[in-house]
């Protein structure tokens, strides 16, 4: 490919499915297309010749590309199709059957009819969808006969109608499938609490209905009806397992706007959905260069303000993850739960999806980018004269003062150096002082680093509060390095880190990647003394247990305790037992050595 820069686009697509689309040097829309993987379908354009001389004018005409990730391929094909409609794509019109997916539609109308269309009316009618497949539209219906017996008719079944006895029952009340509204055999009442039941089928609230066909189904069992109780029991199977409608859509939303906001230090990104008529058909992510200390709330609403005369939206309501100050006319709406929560969901993903597809790019282009602007920052944060570009972080570990050790870990641009880790076991303190010990391996540490002429870190954290920091201190004062190099403590509330001299904490905010960093840091120190400690413990209890045996070390006697489970097993071992886990001239010497301590 020669274009670098689609290239880049390309790379950063994420593995999910959703749609893509193409536009050309202009910005105009070329094509829309619908993905289970998106990397790997867009990519497939790019590194092959295709069949067709329109499919490759199409690829060389691509110069940007956009997509929006959904949470399923169901949804893919939805809002493809509302894309398609709605952008009218050069490319589409002969690539594809542009025709509509179905909707069940329950008509305003005095007992109402139930049906399937391709049409949307605005006459106050509920439609419901829209469905991928006609075959579910029908079993949906289907169901819905079966279990509620309604009109088919498309009679104006209004009150002095039916009283001046316009009308007259047809084949399907005789048969069974109609009560008979259109002669008063059947009250309105009656009707619509069946329409109210039904209207639950179509938003997924199936536990109701779902009684009704078993009550039925029991009948008609107990009738022995044992064919058309099977065909309900296999209608009811359907139902269950069907999901009724796509997060994408609900004919409830209408004409919304959806906004959501991601942000770190020196960025937001706003991303934007447009719902009309229970459809996305448009979505869109803002940038936003954060120049003072903005807060999310002022940031998107800005972004709102904007992308509203951009766009020229009209719509009435907002749905937003918190509270805004958009004017009186504008109804804010903040979900907890339910389909306004899932579109806001699906929002905040595009909005990370585009977060992490620019970083990408940005490792991609300028790998030390992300590097230098975490240094940059460290050193803001924490008042250092320079980048810390080389951190060491000190940890004590001991369980009741037995075995105490201590750890350093090393951190060099940001991300552990782990060949530079040490560990040391405490020489000169006598039971629990962590006090003692924290000033022993400073020493010890930096001693060495200046006899080696080794590089010093610019930045050493001691990982607990005033009294560990002090101790640290001691030992750069006694080496000299008082001012060489800045030191700082943290307190078991991560948040508060101590400076010498000063007893009054810094608090970083928890969203800071300095804070991010330095939690790294401690975890990272914990889980590297506590693995030496335990190690160390192991030992120590293997030595205890175990006669030093001369001739035998103490990996050898480890793998025969974990074979034999103990020492008194392994004392009345045969020596061809123990032959065959360390060879026979150890074996000898084991034998030789328990006999002799036996008799």
């Amino acid at each position: 490919m020669s274009n670098p820069a689609l290239e880049l686009q390309i790379q950063t697509l994420p593995d999910s499915p959703g749609v893509y689309q193409y536009y050309d040097k202009e910005g105009k829309i070329l094509y829309v297309g619908k993905a289970k993987n998106l990397k790997k379908r867009v990519s497939s354009y790019f590194n092959k010749i295709h069949d067709t001389a329109k499919t490759n004018v199409l690829v060389k005409k691509i110069v940007t590309i956009k997509h929006i990730v959904v949470p399923t391929e169901t949804d893919a094909l939805l809002l493809e199709n509302n894309l398609i409609k709605t952008l009218q794509p050069r490319y589409n019109i002969n690539l594809k059957d542009d025709k509509s997916y179905p909707w069940i539609c329950i008509k305003k109308e005095p007992f109402s009819r139930i049906f399937s269309t391709r049409r949307m009316v605005k006459d106050g009618s509920e439609y419901f969808g829209p469905y991928t497949s006609f075959k579910t539209v029908s079993t949906i219906l289907d169901l819905i006969k079966e279990l509620y017996p309604l009109r088919t008719c498309n009679f104006d079944l209004s009150e002095s109608n039916i009283d001046n006895g316009k009308f007259k029952v047809c084949l399907e009340y005789h048969i069974g499938n109609c009560k008979g509204p259109c002669e008063g055999y059947e009250s309105l009442e009656e009707y619509q609490k069946q329409v109210n039941a039904i209207r639950e089928i179509l938003k997924g609230n199936f536990k109701d209905s779902l009684k009704d066909f078993r009550k039925l189904m029991m009948d008609l069992a107990q009738q022995m009806h044992f064919e058309e109780a099977q065909k309900i029991k296999e209608k009811i199977e359907v139902l269950e397992n069907y999901q009724s409608r796509s997060t994408i859509v609900n004919p409830k939303i209408t004409n919304v706007d959806v906004f959501s906001i991601i942000s770190d230090e020196s960025a937001a990104y706003v991303n934007f959905l447009q719902i009309s008529h229970g459809s996305i058909i448009r979505s869109h992510t803002l940038e936003i260069k954060k120049k003072l200390a903005e807060t999310d709330e002022e940031l998107l609403e800005l972004a709102i303000i904007e992308l509203r005369e951009r766009f020229q939206l009209l719509s009435k309501e907002v749905i937003v993850p918190f509270a805004v100050d958009l004017g009186e006319h504008i109804k804010v709406t903040v979900p907890q739960l339910g389909d306004k929560k899932q579109i806001l969901d699906l929002s905040v993903r595009n909005a990370k999806f585009y977060r992490i597809e620019q970083m990408k790019q940005l490792q991609i282009v300028d790998p030390d980018r992300h590097t230098n602007r975490i240094m940059a920052q460290m050193k803001k944060d924490l008042h250092l004269p320079v980048e810390p570009r080389h951190i060491e972080c000190f940890d004590n570990s001991n369980i009741q003062g037995t075995n105490p050790v201590s750890a350093c870990v090393v951190f060099k641009d940001g991300k552990p150096s782990k060949k530079d880790y040490r560990h040391f076991n405490i020489k000169t303190v006598e039971g629990p002082n962590d006090f003692a010990s924290m000033e022993e391996v400073v020493y010890r540490r930096y001693k060495r680093l200046l006899d080696e002429k080794e590089s010093l870190p610019q930045l050493i954290i001691i990982d607990g509060g005033k009294g560990q920091l002090s101790s640290a201190l001691k030992s750069i004062d006694d080496l000299g390095l008082r001012g060489k190099v800045s030191i700082i403590g943290i307190a078991k509330r991560l948040e508060e880190l101590f400076f010498p001299g000063d007893s009054v904490p810094l608090y970083l905010d928890k969203k800071s990647e300095t804070l991010k960093v330095i939690q790294h840091l401690r975890n990272e120190a914990h889980r590297f003394g506590i693995t030496h400690h335990r190690d160390k413990r192991s030992k120590s209890a293997l030595n205890s247990s175990v006669e030093s045996i001369p001739g035998i070390g103490e990996k050898t006697m480890l793998k025969l305790i974990q074979h034999f489970k103990s020492v008194k097993r392994l004392k009345i071992a045969s020596e061809k037992e123990i032959s065959d886990v360390v060879g026979v001239s150890k074996a000898k010497k084991i034998t030789d050595f328990y006999k002799t301590t036996m008799s």
